[in-house]
């Protein structure tokens, strides 16, 4: 079946630019709208074929439940799910009349090369390199090596699995936490179920955090998983915000028992400016930007494109969310 001329609603954050390349979109054909609020989503919906979210913090499926229309495909710009799955995404798309894809495989590489830029950050103690250099101090010290440092990757879809490839190809020992373990995994030495989490903290040197937010993950991070790592261990969460309690992170760095840490995510974004974090030199705060290196608009864009395209050929979808992701987003069966 082919589908000519289909309506796309791009859902962007408020006082945001659109998004770069939806000429594109229109060159195959489509209507698009770019809205920002609940307004003038409600007044395109019943129109709409394909609703594509772009603003990944944004609740306007949600409000906007029931409400949907004929739409047929939604697609999040982003690697989490938790924006276009609300209930009626989830009904719809349990009955076959809705189809939900994401941007697999768009953020990969860029979070892992953040990771590797913190952990190398920390172990080479650049930050105090910075600090002579701007001081006009000569003084030398020993560093450490990345090699052989143990690393947990909490969260072994796409991005955790690109992270840990790069970070064991410098020589860190990746173990890797799942919903499910999985034996004989390529790119990590193991990957265990959620429920080993605080057995494999005890023995990690470096802890990375890669899931997404869902029900399983929200709070996962909590004191008593803090109180988990072993002392000294440093942290990185690129995950999702909520993952983590930070009034526990908190205190684990003030105690000194979490040894240093990288965020790059917050339950409030952005960070208010008199929160702790900011003046806490062995936490490096990121303005959740470790995926979006130059040009990763447009690339969104093009991904949207080529599935378009395929779309109204009427050819599979790539980048199909299946019902393992749909599940632990939304906390119930996926069908």
């Amino acid at each position: 079946m082919t589908r000519s001329a289909p309506v796309v609603v791009v859902v962007e954050e408020p006082g945001a630019p659109e998004p770069p390349g939806l000429d594109a979109l229109a060159g195959c054909g489509a209507a698009v709208h770019v809205v920002r609020t609940e307004e003038e989503l409600a007044a395109v919906a019943a129109e709409a074929d394909v609703v594509a979210i772009y603003d990944f913090r944004s609740d306007l499926l949600h409000r906007l439940d029931g409400r949907l229309g004929a739409v047929t495909w939604v697609h999040a710009a982003s690697a989490g799910l938790d924006a276009v799955l609300s209930p009626e995404v989830v009904a719809r798309r349990a009955a076959g009349e809705v189809v939900v894809t994401n941007a697999r495989g768009t953020f990969d590489r860029p979070i892992a090369e953040f990771v590797l830029a913190v952990l190398l950050l920390f172990a080479k103690d650049l930050r105090t390199t910075l600090d002579h250099q701007v001081a006009r101090r000569w003084v030398h010290r020993d560093t450490e090596p990345l090699a052989g440092r143990r690393v947990l990757v909490v969260g072994a879809g796409s991005i955790g699995r690109a992270t840990a490839r790069l970070l064991g190809a410098v020589g860190m020992e990746v173990a890797g936490v799942a919903r499910r373990a999985r034996p004989d995994d390529p790119d990590m030495t193991r990957v265990v179920g959620a429920d080993r989490l605080h057995d494999e903290l005890a023995h990690a040197d470096d802890v990375v955090v890669c899931a997404p937010l869902t029900a399983a993950t929200r709070g996962m991070f909590d004191a008593e998983a803090f109180a988990a790592m072993r002392p000294g261990a440093r942290f990185v969460n690129v995950g999702r915000g909520a993952i983590v309690d930070e009034d526990a992170l908190l205190a684990a760095l003030r105690s000194g028992h979490v040894g240093a840490a990288a965020l790059d995510v917050f339950a409030t974004e952005p960070l208010p400016d008199d929160h702790p974090f900011w003046a806490m030199e062995q936490v490096v705060v990121s303005p959740h930007q470790s995926g979006d290196e130059v040009g990763w608009r447009g690339a969104l864009t093009r991904q949207l494109s080529d599935e378009l395209g395929r779309w109204q050929r009427g050819e599979p979808l790539l980048a199909v969310v299946d019902d393992a992701a749909v599940e632990a987003t939304v906390g119930t069966p996926a069908r």
